[in-house]
């Protein structure tokens, strides 16, 4: 028998073997694994955090999945664990964490126009409505430049509900502020400016202790924050003031590893971050009456300011985005122009502010 024929065709079939093995979509190809550090100043009780992992996380590599091509190994950090709280887009720009949280509410010196929410004060309580104003904002060039002047991108941002005040003791009028201190984020102290009250710089990872141990006599927070951090321990009088929901920070990414990743992993961070924001704002917006509940059921009370005594609240506190748009224009800055625009968003969906900041 002639053996020639017989091994011709077996070299014709491992070539056409080797060729299937190039052109077969997926099955050959080797999966890419993209190694990222995830890294935010708070701890996951805290719910930005937690829909980093919950959601964000698990809609990537869903996503991902889907074709097989890449997988990202996820290294995580929260708590403080690797950036402190304010630290941390120090620690994304520097390419110390690849992407994780900034909490822009402490970075009113880098990222004024980010923190546009916080002079405006008694806008909605409702964080849906401000995350809609915020994601129209954020379309702004000048809200992108400010992000690309600290090589991160920004991905998704998460506003936090109705502010209010927790203290060691009741609050029932504006004269029950005077020589109490209360910490506060920075920018929220001036929602108690002109009140007799001091205020004093904090963050949620500190609020306990230094209640506990006198530093203040209480704290301008949101009740899905209050809970888990356990304050009705320490100072159990939580008093309703409308100061309404705040945009605090945003998910986002390092610009180099940003621009390194393929398309297909870019889209997947996109839809990642659309949920994330969904999630986020589902979750909070359930928790909220479980949280009043769960403030009495530990011994707290939950009381509400007349709207005589707000009304006083308003009127006494001086416009705090006057000065803020003065010091960010004298920088070059446009926040009248960011500030118009956000207020103009809200009063689109029918809400009308109880001053009128940018028209004073």
């Amino acid at each position: 028998m002639n053996s020639r024929p017989l091994a011709a065709a077996v070299r014709a079939t491992a070539v056409a073997i080797t060729l299937l093995a190039f052109v077969a979509p997926g099955t050959a190809r080797a999966q890419e694994t993209i190694k990222l550090t995830v890294a935010a100043g708070h701890p996951p009780i805290f719910l930005w955090v937690k829909h980093i992992r919950e959601t964000f996380m698990t809609t990537v590599d869903a996503e991902l999945a889907k074709s097989g091509r890449h997988k990202i190994a996820w290294n995580e950090a929260y708590g403080g664990t690797l950036a402190k709280i304010g630290s941390e887009l120090e620690t994304m720009q520097q390419g110390i964490s690849d992407m994780g949280l900034v909490a822009t509410v402490f970075h009113p010196a880098k990222m004024p126009l980010n923190n546009v929410t916080y002079f405006v004060p008694f806008g909605p309580p409702d964080a849906n409505v401000v995350t809609q104003a915020i994601d129209y904002v954020q379309g702004l060039p000048e809200l992108t430049a400010e992000w690309s002047k600290y090589n991160v991108v920004y991905l998704a941002g998460f506003s936090i509900d109705n502010y209010a005040l927790v203290s060691k003791a009741p609050v029932g009028t504006v004269a029950d502020l005077k020589g109490r201190k209360f910490g506060g984020a920075g920018p929220n102290l001036n929602w108690i400016k002109n009140t007799g009250a001091v205020g004093v710089q904090g963050s949620l990872n500190t609020f306990y202790n230094d209640i506990k141990t006198g530093v203040y006599d209480g704290v301008v927070i949101f009740v899905t924050a209050a809970v888990p951090a356990k304050l009705f321990e320490v100072a159990p009088y939580y008093t309703r003031t409308d100061f309404g929901a705040m945009y605090a920070g945003a998910v986002a990414i390092n610009r180099n590893r940003w621009n390194a990743l393929p398309a297909e992993v870019k889209s997947a961070f996109r839809r990642g971050a659309n949920a994330y924001k969904a999630a986020y704002l589902a979750e909070q917006t359930a928790r909220i009456d479980a949280s009043y509940a769960a403030w009495r059921k530990a011994g707290g009370t939950v009381a509400e300011l007349s709207a005589a005594e707000r009304a006083r609240l308003v009127k006494a506190i001086p416009n705090p985005a006057k000065e803020w748009v003065k010091q960010a224009k004298a920088r070059g800055l446009p926040a009248d122009k960011v500030l118009k625009a956000y207020m103009d968003s809200v009063r689109a969906t029918g809400f009308k502010f109880a001053r009128d900041f940018d028209r004073e």
